[in-house]
């Protein structure tokens, strides 16, 4: 399970990025992927699962 921070999370289009804190690395997450909702500067848990355009964060919730 990855740890990080929501980066940045528009509701109304669905999408937003979480940065994680081992690596810096920045992940995409869909609504699709959530289970809890999420929002600027939460802390959350992912798993990491390949999308159509990359690697996506999955089964979000928060941390």
């Amino acid at each position: 399970m990855n740890t990080g921070v929501v980066k940045f999370f528009n509701e109304t289009k669905g999408f937003g990025f979480i940065k994680e804190d081992e690596t810096d690395k920045e992940y995409f997450v869909h609504v699709s992927g959530l289970i809890n909702k999420i929002k600027d500067n939460d802390k959350v848990t992912f798993e990491l699962s390949e999308g159509k355009k990359g690697i996506n964060a999955v089964n979000v919730k928060i941390a």
